[in-house]
């Protein structure tokens, strides 16, 4: 299998990409970033592209994939819903666009969040525009799309937010946390399981499009 990754820099798509490196069947990922990371692995190759709002300066080296794994993401606070939609929407948009013109065989999974708003018409901004994005992502033109919903997410394996608030955050709950994701998997999962996750889908699909905490937690 080969994949593509978007986000990998990110705390899910750190998990994501470690998931993927260690799956003997995923041959290749590539991480499409804005700058190298320079980290080394003989499965891993980065695409350095500048504009992630136009990506068909590159979509001949995007071509020959089974799957898209887009983790790429901001949180909305102190964002305006201009400022916001430009990056979830759009960049969204311009690389599913972008890959369904060169990979219609391929399976794209995108990581929401829980509680986005697939109807595009609640009061709550960050929810409506992470809707339109998985609306986005769902009527691709592709073999299949996907959307995960996590809630709680741990972090495992050295895995740390770049947000320096969330990194805290994280660091003083990661007791609570871990009994949340063995309590109640309705609502917590963690990087490694989101990561198997999306592999699992991709191999093998799964009943529903929309995947909330428990669905997420359930594949294999």
């Amino acid at each position: 299998m080969r994949v593509i990754l978007f986000g990998a820099t990110g705390m899910v798509g750190q998990g994501v990409l470690r998931e993927c490196l260690l799956d003997p069947e995923v041959t290749t990922v590539a991480s499409v970033v804005r700058r190298p990371s320079g980290r080394p692995h003989a499965k891993l190759r980065e695409l350095v592209h500048g504009d992630f709002h136009d990506f068909t300066p590159v979509e001949r080296q995007l071509a020959g994939y089974d799957a898209c794994f887009f983790a790429l993401g901001i949180s909305s606070v102190g964002m305006t819903e201009e400022a916001y939609r430009k990056i979830t929407v759009d960049i969204t948009r311009a690389a599913g666009t972008a890959l369904a013109r060169v990979n219609p065989g391929m399976t794209f999974v995108f990581v929401s969040g829980a509680g986005a708003d697939g109807s595009e018409r609640g009061s709550t901004m960050w929810a409506r525009v992470k809707g339109e994005a998985e609306n986005i992502v769902l009527r691709l033109p592709i073999k299949a799309s996907y959307v995960f919903r996590p809630g709680i997410i741990r972090p495992l394996h050295g895995i740390k937010s770049r947000t320096t608030a969330y990194r805290i955050g994280y660091t003083i709950a990661a007791p609570l946390m871990a009994l949340l994701v063995r309590t109640l998997p309705k609502f917590a999962t963690t990087t490694e399981q989101i990561g198997r996750a999306m592999l699992g889908v991709a191999k093998h699909g799964f009943p529903k499009r929309v995947l909330e905490t428990a669905d997420i937690n359930r594949v294999r």
